[in-house]
């Protein structure tokens, strides 16, 4: 009859494989590839729960700091193809025969105060974004590692969209209501709307760059914690290298 295995000695065995379980996720997320026969560096073996969470909060409020400032600032959006805010669809169909009867100064006006608008809003989300990463919970964590290439996107999103999004509004409709084309798209893109001719989404210009300045905003976020990822001691941070750098 076989002799039952201690009970500590037990419990210590179920958190190596789960901490084996996360790390593999890590490793994974960090480039490492397919998770079958991964040899895990002692390093990596000896991070602790608490570390491999600080590790990861400190990976997106890094990522979340840096995104804003690459965006919070002129030029931001508007010369960054990732992200850029162009014309509202019902505009750009029509902006070829626009440009052809002499609008096209005005076309790349109104796209220009757009992309404006979402450079000045941005800088208002910082603290929202470093609450989210504060409160994030375990179930948070777990989905952000096991949940693809969208995962810290959709963590931000669902944590921060509603809040930022109020704030976001007033602060791109003062900085578009001095573009005359604005109220008048508005005023057209309403009663359009009313027929079904509009998406609900380009109805309202400001309503239109609010969504649009929190996509590109999630979107730069996740591209940052990727690069944080791929070169941790790039970062001078101790945590994302000892998190991070045991994975390489």
């Amino acid at each position: 009859m076989p002799h039952p295995i201690p009970t500590h000695d037990l419990d210590a065995a179920l958190t190596d494989a789960a901490r084996r379980r996360c790390l593999r996720v890590l490793v994974s997320l960090a480039g490492g590839g397919a998770l079958a026969g991964v040899s895990l560096p002692a390093a990596a073996l000896s991070l602790s729960d608490a570390d491999a969470n600080a590790g990861l909060k400190a990976a997106l409020e890094r990522g979340a700091k840096a995104a804003v400032a690459l965006l919070g600032k002129e030029d931001g959006f508007l010369k960054n193809p990732l992200v850029r805010i162009p014309l509202p669809g019902p505009v750009e169909s029509a902006a070829k025969m626009l440009r052809r009867i002499g609008q096209g100064k005005r076309l790349d006006e109104l796209e220009t105060a757009l992309n404006r608008a979402a450079e000045q809003a941005v800088p208002e989300s910082g603290p929202i974004l470093a609450d989210a990463v504060k409160s994030m919970t375990v179930d948070d964590a777990k989905k952000i590692l096991t949940g693809g290439d969208t995962s810290v996107t959709d963590f931000f999103a669902g944590k921060t969209r509603e809040p930022l999004g109020s704030k976001f509004l007033p602060i791109v409709t003062t900085a578009t209501e001095k573009v005359s084309l604005v109220p008048k798209y508005n005023a057209v893109a309403k009663k359009a709307s009313g027929f079904g001719l509009v998406s609900a989404d380009n109805a309202n210009l400001q309503q239109y760059v609010t969504g649009k300045a929190l996509d590109g905003l999630y979107k730069v976020i996740g591209e940052e914690e990727k690069k944080i990822r791929q070169d941790p001691v790039g970062t001078g941070s101790a945590i994302l290298k000892q998190v991070f750098g045991a994975l390489k």
